[in-house]
């Protein structure tokens, strides 16, 4: 079983940066891929970046335009993702998973989910 919580939404500016952090227990992180989703009002939940287990490969959403980074930190046991230049687009509520294995884009392939956290960002 993993535990995972999530951190660090709040209100942002757009243009600023913002880190989320995904803190996981009850397993280590290393046998898991973790991927971040978000879902905006009303909208599904949609795929937004992911890491390996091993930390070699990394996948975000074309959407992104390369503004957000995904990494890992196994002492810690976290995962983050910095969203950088972030617009109101980007407001969500934001998710991270865990599955074992190769990542993926499509959630139902993930079994362990946190709570998510609010981002809202301002114009």
């Amino acid at each position: 079983q993993v535990h995972l919580v999530e951190s660090g939404g709040g209100l942002v500016q757009a243009g600023k940066s913002l880190t989320l952090s995904c803190a996981a227990s009850g397993r280590t992180l290393t046998d898991y891929s973790i991927a971040w989703f978000r879902q905006a009002p009303a909208k599904e939940r949609e795929f937004v970046t992911a890491i390996s287990g091993d930390s070699r490969t990394t996948f975000s959403a074309d959407s992104l335009m390369g503004r957000f980074t995904i990494s890992r930190d196994d002492v810690r046991n976290t995962v983050y993702v910095q969203m950088n230049n972030v617009k109101p687009e980007d407001t969500a509520v934001y998710y991270c998973a865990a599955r074992r294995g190769l990542y993926s884009t499509y959630e139902t392939n993930y079994h362990y989910w946190g709570q998510g956290t609010q981002v809202t960002v301002s114009s």
